[in-house]
Order: C-alpha cells, then structure tokens, then sequence
C-alpha cells in the first residue's frame, strides 16, 4: 500500500513512518517543519517540504497512486494564550479541509486522522447515589480550596470516574481540542460527500522515545524528566490523583498501521472513531515517581497544589472498540513505559 503521512517528521509521525516501512508499505512523507516543533532540524531525507494548508497546489503527482492518507500534521499543545487561536484554526482545521479537498480531486478516499482524548473534556463520572452526572466546571474558589473533585451536581458528593468509550459526549476545553474536534468533524463530512471512509484515532497521553523536551507543547512526561535531569523535584499540579492513560508512541504507530489496513479493506461511506490507550489507568503523581524511578537519584514530586484553569480532573479511555474493530491492544504497560522512557533520547 502507498501511504501519505503527514507531519512524518515529527514526534508519532516518525514512530509511523518507520511502523508503516516495516509493515512492508511505501511511505510518502510531508512535513512544514514549523519551528516550534523542529527548531533548526533538518528534515528527514525524501522529506517533502509543503503546507497541508496548501495541498490544493501539490499538483497530482503527489497523490498519485496514493491508496490512503495518514494524516498527523498538527499544532499540538494545549493552547498556550488565546493569542493562538488563529494559529490553531489554520494549520489544524484549514489545513484538514484542504487536503480532503486535495484528496478527493485526486481520488484518494481513505484517510486515518490524528484526533485526541482531548475532544471529550472532561471524562465519565459517577455518582454512588445519583449515576452518571456530567459535572460542571471547577470553580476557582474551589480550586484555591485545595478541592480538586468534580461533585454531583445533585448532592454535592465527590463523583468517582469512569471509562470514556468512543460515544461520550464532546467538550473540547481548550484552543487544541476545539481545533481536533473540528478536524473530525470535516473528516466525518468528506466521508459522506465524497463516499470515502475515515478513521480517527484519538490519542491518549502519547510518550516515548523522540518526544520534544521543555516547550509549552511538551508531554507532561518530557516535562518531569527534564526537571529530574536538572535535579529539580517534578512539580506535580493539584493534588496528583489525577488519572489518564499514558500510551507508548509504538503502539500508537502500530494502532496507525492497523487503521491504515482496516480502512483500506472495507467499503465506502464509512466514518469511525477510535480510543488509542494502553487499557491501564494511572495518576500523574505515579507518572512522576515512574520517570523518576528510571533517571534514579530518590528525587521524589513536588505535590503543589497548584492548578490550571482548563485543565480536567481525569479522562481515562476505554480501550474495547479499538480491539474489537482494528484488532489493536497496546503492548506496553505505563509501568514498564515510563520508567525505559527516563533515559530513552527526545528531541531538542
């Protein structure tokens, strides 16, 4: 099969790229190398140097031949200030509708999008009295009380969490999530008017070797390293109880090259979302102990206290449907992980 990747120079498109040659597959690679993510690197020979926000202009020998797009070119990160905004809706939505549009000029239907846990916000929560609430945002009051839990909105109660399957409901938080839930939201449309097929695989906490060090745009994992490798305490947010799932960016790749072969197999007309997780919940203050664990030296996380307006108390997925529908299953344990990722090589 011939691949186009985007964003193939960075942190999970070059984890991809390799995943998707062992797998016996040509690679076509694109990236912009945007500064913020590559600083003066040199692209990767057979690089393709182009703007997904101009695929209009490729020309066809780009895609000819092409069987399916893996698409991960984004501006990633949170959203640092508002002044971001536009940044985000160019690259990440502009930048998707353009290459759909390019794609189906071309004849290219299949496509496998970059999305994130982010779209859900907030993850699942119950109440032992009341059920399933959805919770309504942390006040600061609450926050500067040192009372990180999201409560019942009926009672008052401390809502416990529960796993976010592929159909809960979308609330992107934040300049990054809108932008990612927007670019399912064109993939799902081209799906329909072009009678093409898409999966979006919505990515958990991604670590690994490669990973970008101390930018606003890092993995909070990057970030408690390099504060070891400077002998600093990792400062850990609230209360450290929060939970996610930290999946390695192998298996993200291999998810890439599963999706890839499933969406090229089947019919026409079909748009799907999958979960991309290690299936093993773990809190940020364990995440901190873990990276430490590997670096060694017994330099135990700064507990703060501190907090972020935005930020969610715990998104933790369900990894059923990717097993069932790609026939996908990480293969490494957060455990094991992030503590081999201490002293793994990242990127300047």
């Amino acid at each position: 099969m011939r691949v186009l990747l985007t964003g193939s120079a960075g942190f999970i498109g070059t984890a991809i790229g390799t995943a998707l040659e062992s797998a016996g597959h040509d690679v076509v690679r694109v990236d912009l190398m945007l500064d913020k993510a590559h600083g003066s690197a040199e692209p990767p020979p057979g690089t393709h140097l182009l703007d997904v926000r101009d695929a209009g202009t490729w020309g066809p020998d780009l895609l000819a031949g092409v069987d399916a797009v893996c698409h991960q070119a984004a501006v990633v990160g949170a959203g640092v200030t508002v002044a971001d905004l536009p940044e985000y809706a160019g690259h990440n939505d502009l930048g998707t509708a353009a290459l759909l549009a390019a794609m189906h000029a071309a004849g290219v239907d299949r496509l496998v999008l970059a999305s994130s846990m982010v779209v859900y916000g907030e993850g699942r929560y119950t109440c032992p009295e009341h059920g399933e609430q959805a919770p309504p945002p942390r006040t600061r009051a609450a926050l500067d009380a040192g009372d990180f839990e999201n409560r019942c909105p009926v009672c008052g109660a401390a809502l416990g969490w529960a796993v976010v399957d592929e159909d809960a409901r979308l609330d992107p938080r934040s300049s990054y999530a809108a932008s990612k839930l927007a670019q399912e939201h064109y993939a799902s449309a081209w799906v329909r008017q072009a009678d093409a097929s898409a999966v979006a695989l919505r990515y958990h906490n991604v670590y690994g070797p490669g990973m970008p060090r101390d930018t606003p745009y890092s993995g909070v994992a990057a970030m408690f390293r390099s504060s070891l490798e400077r002998g600093e305490r990792p400062r850990v947010f609230e209360d450290g109880a929060q939970v996610r799932d930290f999946v390695h960016v192998d298996d993200v790749a291999r998810a890439n090259v599963a999706a890839l072969e499933a969406v090229t197999a089947e019919r026409t007309g079909r748009y799907a979302a999958y979960n991309v997780a290690s299936g093993h919940p773990i809190t940020i203050r364990e995440v901190a102990e873990l990276v430490g664990r590997g670096i060694g030296g017994g330099i135990a996380p700064e507990v703060t206290g501190g907090y972020r307006l935005g930020d969610v108390r715990h998104v933790v997925a369900s990894p059923e449907r990717a097993k069932a529908g790609l026939g996908f299953t990480a293969q490494v344990h957060p455990a094991a992980g992030l503590e081999t990722f201490a002293t793994a090589p990242l990127r300047a």
